[in-house]
Parts: C-alpha cells; sequence; structure tokens
C-alpha cells in the first residue's frame, strides 16, 4: 500500500468518526423529536459512509479483488437511512408530537 492511499484511508475514518460523533452528540444535546432526528439521518450517515467506504478501499487493495460489500451496505445506508426518517416524522406529525 503506499503513501497516498494510506493518506486517503487516513482522511476518510477521521472524517467519517467526526460526523459519526457530531451526530451520536446531536441525539443528546438537541431538545425536541424533528431536531434529534437530523442527527442520525444525516451526519452519522455520512460519518458511516465514510467508514465504510475506507473499509472497501482498504480491503481492495490488500485483498485480492475488488471488495463490493461496503459498497452495497453503504448504498443501502443511504437509501434507507432518509425513508425511516421521513417515515418517523410523518408518524410523529399523525400522533400530533410537538
Amino acid at each position: 500500500m503506499n503513501l497516498a492511499t494510506e493518506i486517503l484511508l487516513s482522511a476518510l475514518v477521521l472524517i467519517g468518526a467526526v460526523f459519526t460523533l457530531i451526530g451520536s452528540l446531536s441525539l443528546v444535546r438537541f431538545k425536541d423529536f424533528y431536531t434529534r432526528l437530523h442527527g442520525p439521518t444525516k451526519a452519522t450517515t455520512l460519518g458511516v459512509g465514510c467508514l465504510l467506504i475506507a473499509s472497501s478501499i482498504f480491503f481492495s487493495v490488500t485483498g485480492d479483488g475488488l471488495s463490493l460489500h461496503e459498497i452495497l451496505v453503504t448504498f443501502f445506508l443511504f437509501i434507507t437511512a432518509p425513508i425511516s426518517a421521513h417515515l418517523l416524522a410523518k408518524a410523529a406529525l399523525h400522533l400530533g408530537l410537538r
């Protein structure tokens, strides 16, 4: 593995860790349900996506071939997180949650 790949992987892991931390802290810091919904669906999704892409690059470089498992998990994460957040917000509106 060359230096450029290691720098890229390090940057992706650090960015992913920072975004995941920010998304997790938003669950504690924000006051109501609707603002708490933004933390996991925005920042944490981006953070976990960066970590999964870094994992895919690492195992593709060090392994035998292209690692698609992490890319598929990232794809499904980016699809399902906004849909689940929308359904949670819609249910909260339906129940009259303030």
